[in-house]
């Protein structure tokens, strides 16, 4: 077993002994290793690289690489204010609040940057692990959605403080998927499944998908329903595989490098955009950045985590050192910080300066 493979077999043989289930997958130079272990779930078997997770906000990332996408091609752009994008009932413009003369924009939206609050309203963050409403979001209908936001006060001005907000995610999603004339899982499938070749990331697991999909778990291992998110899928609604999340970390660290591969320029425009949070954090366009400084020097990590009812996921990724990791989980307990010692392993040992 190389070194690149026995690391991330000891980093997923330490989350297994805390999860259900778990996969990793570690990126360095031009390698790549996923390895598997516990299980799925009940009668499951051994998770394994095409073993489809929830990946809850890992979600936004696509979301916003979307918007990229979007950007380029002319359908949107990036300061358009939400007003003019989201569709209200019954087809006109949407009621979108607002504080002073600053409207809520599409970079406020991927940059969490919109003073919009966390969940939408008449949610409470108590709901998301209540065992009475296991799927919280199921009612949350483009209606409903669409009547809180109308009634809803903005906590900041627009683009003045980073603020997380799935409402937010979730909105942009649903107008960039009104503004395509089509569903946001077509939409993901066509502007980055597609050109990236990612053949399990969906919102919704015909038969052949289901039969590998994971069951969930809370923190104590018992098991609990899968998660849909009705009309608002891009705050967190996709799930996916160790193998294509892998290839979608490749994309995003071969991007500076490569910029004719597919989606590099949508890619190099999700990282222009950066919102400074504090001197060592900052946020792109869906993604989360910071750089640690340490006596091996300052490790820069682009990231994103995401939790379900049963599910956790983190991806995580270096582009000056070129590593990556992804972690998926069948169980709430925390994944993060076994992900980001691989990352720094990684950064460590198998650094390949860009």
């Amino acid at each position: 077993m190389n070194e690149l493979a026995s690391l991330v077999q000891q980093t997923v043989d330490r989350l297994a002994e805390r999860h259900v289930g778990a996969v990793v997958a570690g990126l360095a130079g031009g390698d790549v290793e996923i390895r598997g272990a516990g299980r799925t779930g009940p009668d499951g078997g051994v998770p394994g690289p095409h073993t489809l997770f929830e990946i809850g906000s890992v979600t936004k990332v696509f979301t916003s690489l979307v918007l990229a996408r979007l950007v380029l091609d002319g359908g949107v752009q990036v300061d358009e204010p939400l007003a003019e994008v989201l569709t209200g009932a019954p087809g006109g413009p949407a009621a979108v609040p607002a504080k002073g003369r600053q409207p809520i924009t599409l970079r406020h939206l991927a940059t969490h940057t919109s003073g919009l609050p966390r969940l939408p309203r008449g949610m409470a963050v108590r709901s998301l692990l209540s065992p009475n409403d296991p799927d919280p979001y199921a009612g949350c209908t483009a209606e409903r959605i669409l009547d809180g936001l109308a009634r809803t006060r903005l906590r900041a001005t627009p683009g003045r403080s980073f603020r997380y907000s799935n409402l937010g995610a979730g909105l942009l999603g649903l107008a960039l998927a009104q503004r395509s004339g089509t569903g946001y899982e077509e939409l993901v499938a066509r502007e980055v499944c597609e050109p990236l070749g990612l053949v399990d990331t969906c919102v919704r697991s015909d038969a052949e998908r289901s039969a590998r999909l994971a069951h969930g778990h809370t923190g104590g291992g018992r098991p609990v329903p899968h998660w849909e998110f009705a009309a608002v899928p891009g705050m967190g609604g996709l799930r996916s595989t160790a193998a294509d999340l892998a290839v979608f970390l490749r994309a995003q660290l071969t991007a500076g490098r490569e910029p004719d591969a597919p989606l590099a320029p949508a890619i190099a425009l999700t990282r222009e955009t950066r919102h400074r949070v504090n001197p060592f954090a900052w946020t792109h366009l869906g993604w989360l950045g910071h750089r640690l400084h340490t006596q091996q020097g300052g490790h820069l990590q682009i990231w994103h985590n995401g939790g379900t009812g049963g599910f956790r996921s983190f991806v995580a990724f270096d582009p000056e050192k070129q590593v990556g990791v992804v972690v998926l989980a069948n169980t709430r307990r925390p994944a993060d910080p076994a992900g980001t010692a691989l990352l720094r392993r990684l950064q460590n040992e198998f650094a390949t300066t860009a």
